[in-house]
């Protein structure tokens, strides 16, 4: 009944690891052609691909886990998807209630000193609910969908004996329609038209959760304005931008807004890493913000959980005619500290999977020194999605989310990371290859926790470090441990090309790793002192 409920909301794929406490829900999914049960290597991955799949825009993200450990590392990949108001449905497998309180293995019922399973969910979730009533299922499954497709993971605890319960045969609940986020738009609209000057527009996720780039760049063209976007936004802008606001962003962004008449925020909240560099400019101008989040920073802000029709209606409102529209300018570069050390620059790397990714590519990036390096100098590819998860910076997460990803866009996928993320969560690579995705994995292998040694070398400088590995050629071990799997090892600049062409061919999955040195800076604006 569970599976057959999902099948009926359009849910295609799920995605987890299996266990005692969850395998009656995978037995169903067998039994249903039209559910496709992905199996992960570790439950964090499986919730970083519900959420990549979720923002490819496939359909509602939907991960299955056991109980006791398995369900704890849920927590990570719910976290990144609360803080990132992506809609997430997690079932997770619980032991038999018969044994709540009684010391069961795994007990996570909160009863006689047990750990809360409720409680810590809740903490991760818009939505927690335990099914205690066979009977009470699908409407529970109900209210979980609901609230996850208002912007966050929900979760329903189901315990293996109501799962094993013999189910008459229900009708689904209705699913709550979801806020269409059609607000009283005409005041804004009057204050954008009367903007004394350029309009800057800095663009959030939001942009992209709603898919509303198109409405996005009729409002840009009907205000001639500037466009530049937070970090995990980059595709919200395509290629017309003035570049990433924040700590990895670009100096041209803030130069723009002190520059401007009116900012308009669009789904952009600005949180701490994508506002650094920003408070001042835009304490300098009138500041406006649309969207589902209040903003971080003092604005005028018009609610919208419906970006589409809000920013469709905010366009018809403005006064004709359409202004001239603003010079383009490419982005200038934070300009980082020359480093003469071993192997291939990040600058260097990103240039050449600039030259060597073709349109309509999709680019998921990691956290660390490489995601610093590709947010700050990788162009979005025409037609493509670039996925950032900045909610939580979870490493490792861009493994799993382009699994997901690839299975909800069914095009290239090219996962952007370094070797500590890849020593976390890399074993999705082998579910890559199981399934046979199109997944291209650069790796920028650095030998360390790069970004940890930085801060080790600015603010504890020859002290220790804690952060360095000794060296591995993560191409040659990954090809010995997946015989076929096309996978190299690049040390010197004038081999990448080839290697990144040949591995964008492949079929199915292909890795590329790029040796770097540890010891250059990224383009962080922190570090550049």
């Amino acid at each position: 009944m569970i599976i057959d409920y999902l099948a009926s909301i359009g849910v295609r794929h799920v995605f987890g690891v299996g266990g005692a406490n969850i395998e009656d829900l995978y037995d169903a999914a067998h039994h249903r052609a039209d559910v496709t049960a992905v199996l992960a290597k570790h439950e964090f991955s499986a919730a970083a691909m519900a959420d990549g799949y979720s923002r490819s825009g496939a359909g509602l993200g939907v991960v299955m886990a056991t109980s006791g450990g398995g369900s704890l590392n849920l927590v990570a990949g719910l976290g990144e998807s609360l803080a990132s108001r992506i809609p997430v449905l997690a079932l997770v497998g619980q032991p038999p209630s018969t044994g709540d309180g009684r010391g069961s293995f795994q007990d996570t019922s909160g009863l006689n000193g047990s750990l809360d399973a409720h409680a810590l969910f809740s903490a991760v979730s818009l939505h927690c609910e335990r099914v205690v009533d066979p009977a009470d299922t699908l409407a529970a499954l109900a209210r979980a969908v609901s609230a996850a497709r208002t912007g966050g993971p929900a979760v329903v605890l189901l315990p293996k004996d109501i799962q094993q319960t013999r189910a008459a045969s229900g009708t689904p609940a209705p699913l709550p329609a979801v806020r269409s986020g059609s607000v009283d738009l005409p005041d804004l609209a009057r204050d954008l038209g009367a903007a004394s000057g350029a309009v800057t527009i800095l663009a959030g996720a939001q942009v992209c959760r709603d898919d509303a780039r198109a409405e996005l760049e009729q409002l840009r063209l009907a205000l001639g304005a500037q466009l530049a976007t937070e970090p995990d936004a980059k595709d919200a802008a395509g290629t017309a931008t003035l570049g990433v606001t924040g700590v990895m962003g670009h100096p041209s962004v803030p130069d723009a807004v002190r520059r401007s008449g009116l900012c308009l925020l669009v789904g952009a909240p600005l949180a701490a890493t994508a506002r650094a560099g920003l408070e001042d400019a835009l304490a300098q101008v009138p500041t406006l913000s649309i969207g589902a989040q209040m903003p971080y920073v003092p604005a005028d802000h018009t609610p919208a959980h419906d970006l589409r029709t809000a920013l469709r209606g905010i366009t018809s409102l403005l006064p004709q005619p359409v202004p001239a529209p603003a010079p383009r300018a490419a982005p200038r570069r934070l300009r980082t500290p020359a480093h003469r050390g071993p192997g291939i620059r990040y600058r260097q790397a990103m240039r050449a999977l600039d030259e060597a990714l073709p349109d309509g590519v999709d680019v998921v990036v990691d956290a660390g020194n490489t995601g610093a390096a590709a947010v700050h100098d990788l162009p979005v590819r025409r037609d493509g999605r670039f996925v950032l998860a900045l909610g939580m910076g979870g490493m490792g997460y861009s493994f799993g989310a382009a699994v997901g990803h690839a299975f909800g866009r069914g095009r290239r996928t090219v996962v952007i990371a370094g070797d500590g993320s890849f020593f976390m969560h890399g074993s999705e690579i082998h579910t890559a290859r199981e399934y046979g995705l199109p997944i291209t994995f650069v790796l920028l292998n650095n030998n360390a926790h790069a970004m940890c040694v930085t801060r080790e070398q600015l603010f504890f400088p020859d002290d220790y470090s804690y952060n360095r590995f000794r060296p591995s050629h993560l191409g040659a071990g990954l090809a010995a441990m997946f015989p076929g799997l096309p996978s190299v090892d690049v040390s010197e600049m004038d081999r990448l090309p080839a290697a990144l062409a040949a591995a964008l061919a492949v079929d199915g999955p292909a890795v590329v790793s790029i040796e770097c040195s540890a010891d250059e800076i990224p383009p962080f604006a922190p570090f550049i002192i």
